[in-house]
Parts: structure tokens; sequence; C-alpha cells
């Protein structure tokens, strides 16, 4: 039997979970303080990202300190994979609640309240046209259009995908040169991305007259939108993360699953973006 194929590592008692479990409770009591002005709000809101920042920080640095050093057998990454995988699966439920939301009111609610009795009892003058400021409609706005930055932002995006690729398949050769370049690229298109998207608030905001409360379509734009833009945010964190590893002399082509679990993530990031650039833009 080989041991160090078969053996599964099991870490110490860790004190990073019980910090985490404070850091959110801070997080999410002072962005409720916050939010209604009342008592120290922003204080406990930045005291729990600090704290979750300190975690991640050594929590995850634990881990790295672990593999580096061989710990981790196949098993382990077996596991590891799984996890991922799963955290995957739940990231394509969050967002498909989203996106059921926007085709709860497009497909079903709208035209409902537009027909038979509905509209004469419920919304008088009610159309089931799409986009729609209900229950708003007396708030007039223009849609964001498909084909200007929301098609260069798919470019871009698309554009990463390939040079994460591109990097891993560098890695996977051992050609270090090139895995950085690939990495680098990736993080700059995706920073790009979301200043052009910041870009489009601000357009939105003082052009367009789209807000947050501009009906259903405002609401949903915002929310799938703004979350998919945290969900970039967070993936270039971790391909920054990962560069910085390689440039420490981490990973080796039969041994870079983190590098592996990024790129899962950032692709899933390229395919709900693909789909809410034709349901929430195009159609």
């Amino acid at each position: 039997m080989n041991h160090a194929v078969d053996k599964y590592f099991v870490p110490e008692p860790s004190k990073y979970p019980i910090f985490g479990s404070v850091a959110l409770l801070l997080f999410g009591t002072g962005a409720v303080l916050w939010l209604n002005q009342t008592g120290p709000g922003p204080q406990l809101f930045f005291l729990g990202v600090a704290i979750l920042v300190y975690m991640l920080f050594g929590w995850f640095g634990q881990v790295i300190r672990e593999s580096e050093s061989g710990e981790y057998s196949q098993r382990v990454d077996k596991s590891f994979r799984w996890s991922m995988g799963w955290f995957i699966f739940s990231e394509v439920m969050f967002f498909a609640a989203f996106f059921g939301a926007l085709f709860y009111a497009r497909v079903l609610s709208v035209p409902w309240l537009a027909s038979g009795d509905n509209e004469a009892l419920l919304w008088q003058g009610f159309t089931a046209d799409w986009p729609s400021a209900g229950p708003r409609p007396d708030e007039a706005f223009t849609p964001m259009g498909a084909w200007g930055i929301p098609a260069f932002n798919t470019l871009l995006l698309l554009t990463s995908g390939a040079t994460l690729t591109w990097a891993h398949h560098a890695l996977l050769k051992g050609d270090r040169k090139q895995l950085k370049l690939g990495l680098m690229l990736t993080i700059l298109l995706g920073v790009v991305f979301l200043g052009f998207q910041m870009y489009e608030y601000v357009h939105a905001y003082a052009d367009l007259n789209l807000r947050m409360d501009s009906g259903i379509y405002g609401s949903t734009f915002f929310l799938l939108t703004g979350f998919h833009g945290l969900h970039v945010t967070i993936g270039a964190i971790m391909l920054t993360v990962m560069l910085f590893r390689v440039m420490a002399g981490h990973f080796r082509p039969d041994h870079h699953f983190a590098f592996e679990a990024t790129a899962w993530y950032w692709h899933f990031v390229d395919v709900v973006w693909l789909i809410l650039f034709v349901v929430v833009y195009w159609l």
C-alpha cells in the first residue's frame, strides 16, 4: 500500500471557525444598524469585515502551508474537489433563484396583471409590456441596451476565460512565464469589466433614470448584475492570490487544485454572465 497516496490528513482543532462566526455576526448586525441609522452600525460592520479578513488570511494560509509541506494526499485532494463542486452548485442555486424571480415577473405576473378582470380590478390601464415600471407606472425610465457596454463586457469575460485556460495549460506544461502572463491578463480583464460595470451604473442613474426602485425591471436588473459583479470581484481576488502563489513558486503540474478550483469558479462566473446578458439585456 502506498502510504503517500492512501493516508488521510486530519488537521488539528482550529480557532478560525469561531472567528468566522463572530465576524459574520458583527457584519450582519452592523449592516442592519447602519441601514437603519441606529447605534454603532458602521463600526460593527467594519469590525466584522476586519475579523473576516483576518480569518481568511489565517485559515487559508494554514491550508496553503499544509498543502505545500506535502500533508495532503490524493484522498484529501478528492475531498477538496467534491467540496468545491458542491460550493459551485450552491452558487448555481443562488443565481437560479434570482433568474426564477425574473422569469416569474416577466412571464407570469406581468401578463396576469394585464389580463381579463385583473386589469380593471387591480391596476387600471396596466399593459403587459416589458420592461415594466410596475408597481410604479408613473416612473419613466430607459432600459439598458445590450449592444454597448454590456456586449463589450461579454467580450471581456469570454476573453478572460480563454486567457485563464491558456494559463492552466501553461501550468500543466510547466511553463511558469506563460502561466504568470495568462493570470495577469485574466485579472486585468476582470478589473476592466468591473470598471465598465461601475460606469454603466452611473450612466443608468444619471442618464436613464434607471434605479433600484424603478419597478420590477429596475430591482431585478440591479439584483442580478450587482450580485454578478460581486462574484467577479471575489473571483478577481482569488485569481490575484493564485498569482502571488505562482510567484512564490507554488503549484506543480500534478499538484495545483487551488488553481483549478479558482478556474472553475471563474468559468462559472463567465457562464452566469452569458445567461444574464441574454435574458436581462438582450431579450
